[in-house]
């Protein structure tokens, strides 16, 4: 949706709910009924076109997370969990997330207060080649600001109070009408897609922020997962470590 379909451009604070299988050329019928929603984030605040394209329904957020799985992410929140002492993981809010250009955008961070328990985890999928740097990253003493290029087969993983935010880019505006990009249009849009997740070890300490974490990125589908502990549903356990994000622990929807 956000790479190949023509025209599709979302008002700002806006989202919209779709079937993403009725657009691409698939035979399988439950792929065909999968939900996912897009979201236009605050791009009229922060003068950017950033989309969002997340999971809507149960199948759609059990299947991003099952692709997860099987593009090696088990072994990344495997290797989290065991480097900081953790006794399990759950990963959540899982999401496409595409920009054509950025005018202006806010130093943010997206997860805080969990207790040193959760990290935002971003990789590309698809990159523009011979770009400046696309991410600005804060140090953790606020003083320092480093921009760094979005890589193939490299994660950035932010902890709590983790800052960053998207560089100014301009690939390509579809909100600016003194702009002729004829052929550019034509041949296919510039677009930069990343893959963020959100993977904590969610426990009494820290499961209202949380919660509040995930709910305050309207829409929220699935706020309930954080409703009660301990956690319906668990990607890494220390303990057994047969927990994955295809085959979760944890005591079950």
């Amino acid at each position: 949706l956000l790479s190949e379909k023509e025209g599709y451009l979302l008002d700002s604070d806006a989202f919209k709910a779709y079937k993403p299988g009725t657009l691409v050329n698939t035979t399988s019928e439950a792929d065909k009924e999968m939900e996912f929603f897009a979201h236009r984030y605050k791009s009229a605040k922060y003068k950017f076109n950033m989309h969002f394209v997340a999971a809507w329904d149960e199948q759609a957020r059990k299947d991003l997370l099952k692709a997860l799985g099987d593009a090696g992410m088990d072994i990344a929140i495997k290797g989290l969990g065991e480097r900081f002492g953790y006794d399990n993981m759950t990963c959540f809010h899982s999401s496409y997330m595409g920009v054509t250009h950025c005018d202006k955008s806010l130093m943010h961070s997206d997860i805080y207060a969990t207790n040193d328990k959760s990290w935002n985890i971003v990789f590309p999928l698809i990159t523009i080649e011979g770009t400046e740097p696309e991410l600005d990253v804060m140090s953790e003493d606020l003083n320092t600001i480093v921009g760094v290029h979005y890589l193939k087969d490299v994660a950035y993983a932010m902890g709590d109070f983790g800052y960053h935010k998207t560089r100014m880019i301009a690939y390509y505006d579809p909100d600016d009408d003194s702009v002729d990009y004829g052929d550019m249009a034509a041949n296919g849009i510039p677009i930069r897609v990343v893959f963020g997740a959100y993977c904590s070890q969610i426990d009494e300490t820290n499961v209202a922020v949380i919660r509040h974490i995930y709910d305050g990125d309207d829409p929220a589908p699935f706020a309930d997962q954080f409703k009660d502990l301990p956690m319906k549903e668990v990607h890494w356990d220390k303990a057994t470590g047969t927990s994955t994000l295809a085959n979760p622990g944890g005591t079950g929807y």
